[in-house]
């Protein structure tokens, strides 16, 4: 029903400090956790992609180099859907539509190349970006597995 919040099936809450070798533990903990709705393999490396990028915008950008905390909160649903949270409490992002424009980056040297927001829009069935400048960002990710 319109309005009412349902319940996830099962929940899963981790929090990671804001090193980049910890990506790669986001991303295997989220993929396990998805494997109780059963996806498919390709389905399965979509969200773990989406993770990797979300998880890497938030060490790269969102603390800059900086210590800090990654949040990271998925909630299973009965309907084979899974809603990941990837939240920083970093620098935040003034403009969220310029930022999520493929191939803008805010990196001043120009290493980065600007397609995470548009590599997590491909593989993902819903991202919604949430952001305060000085207060961090939250990235939802909402995939359903067929």
């Amino acid at each position: 029903m319109r309005g009412e919040r349902r319940k996830p099936t099962n929940e899963m809450k981790l929090e990671l400090a804001s090193r980049s070798v910890n990506e790669a533990l986001a991303r295997a903990a989220v993929s396990a956790m998805a494997t109780q709705l059963d996806p498919k393999l390709d389905e399965l490396t979509e969200l773990r992609t989406a993770v990797s990028e979300a998880v890497t915008n938030a060490i790269i950008h969102g603390y800059r180099g900086s210590e800090g905390t990654v949040y990271i909160n998925c909630r299973c649903y009965a309907d084979r859907t899974m809603v990941v949270k990837i939240k920083d409490k970093g620098c935040g992002i003034e403009n969220i539509e310029q930022a999520r424009e493929p191939l803008y980056t805010g990196d001043p040297s120009g290493e980065r190349g600007g397609m995470g927001f548009a590599i997590m829009e491909s593989f993902c069935d819903r991202v919604k970006v949430t952001s305060k400048p000085n207060a961090g960002t939250t990235v939802t990710l909402t995939k359903r597995f067929r």
